[in-house]
């Protein structure tokens, strides 16, 4: 599975086509899914261009994505960086149970932040599945320790910039091999390229998209998601199973 991270925390103008608005998020949902694309993340802003959990924001950015892209997974984030009060997050979160057509049917939450636990409950209370994000070892070993909460899909590795790409993607991947779910293995800026193709070699779900990087493999700059994601599928295509 390839999934598309649209826009990510990206400031307005951090690239001349990130998408920010729900007509643009449409947009480029119907431009990746054409290349093959099954799954989108988004992080829907409000009017001007901010990063939020409310509930009508959300609703009109997802609702307007599944009319543009129907029968494709769709997911947000629930990042602590947006709402810092853990309980203030997931009462936030859970108030998207309500949603109809603008409920996710994902949303990704990290294990490192504070009242994960919470924010999980929240999500399957509404309904919602769940991706663990787990960034490094200390987050893994403790989603290891409490275990898998009820709804999850996956867990979202992530190799954050400045790792060696492979060895730390490999240390990840063992501490996560007890849980059991789907892992979808990915990098940020300059581990994206790396880890996709290995992700590629092990046959993992990846993603791809503005969010998680601005550079062709190659390393001259991405016209859009659309070009990132034609990019990744060549990578897929050529390291993947024969």
């Amino acid at each position: 599975m390839l999934q598309a991270c649209l826009n990510g925390g990206r400031p307005v103008g951090g690239h001349p086509a990130l998408p920010v608005s729900p007509a643009q998020l449409a947009e480029d949902a119907v431009a990746v899914v054409g290349l093959g694309v099954t799954s989108l993340h988004l992080h829907p802003r409000d009017l001007v261009g901010l990063e939020v959990l409310a509930g009508p924001e959300v609703a009109t950015a997802v609702a307007v994505v599944r009319a543009a892209v129907p029968g494709v997974e769709i997911g947000v984030t629930t990042g602590a960086w947006i709402q810092g009060d853990p309980g203030r997050r997931a009462e936030l979160v859970a108030g998207w149970a309500g949603l109809a057509a603008g409920r996710p049917d994902v949303a990704s939450v990290n294990v490192h932040e504070a009242g994960w636990v919470e924010v999980c409950a929240a999500l399957d209370g509404a309904g919602i599945g769940i991706e663990l994000g787990v960034f490094h070892a200390t987050a893994a070993r403790a989603l290891v320790a409490h275990g898998v909460p009820p709804g999850t899909r996956r867990v979202l590795a992530e190799v954050r910039p400045g790792a060696d790409p492979v060895p730390e993607a490999e240390a990840l991947l063992r501490l996560l091999e007890p849980l059991g779910p789907p892992v979808l293995l990915h990098g940020e800026d300059t581990t994206t390229w790396p880890v996709l193709a290995y992700a590629a070699r092990l046959e993992l779900d990846a993603r791809i998209g503005l969010e998680d990087t601005l550079l062709r493999p190659d390393g001259t700059p991405a016209t859009d998601n659309a070009d990132l994601v034609g990019y990744a599928i060549r990578v897929l295509r050529s390291l993947g199973p024969r």
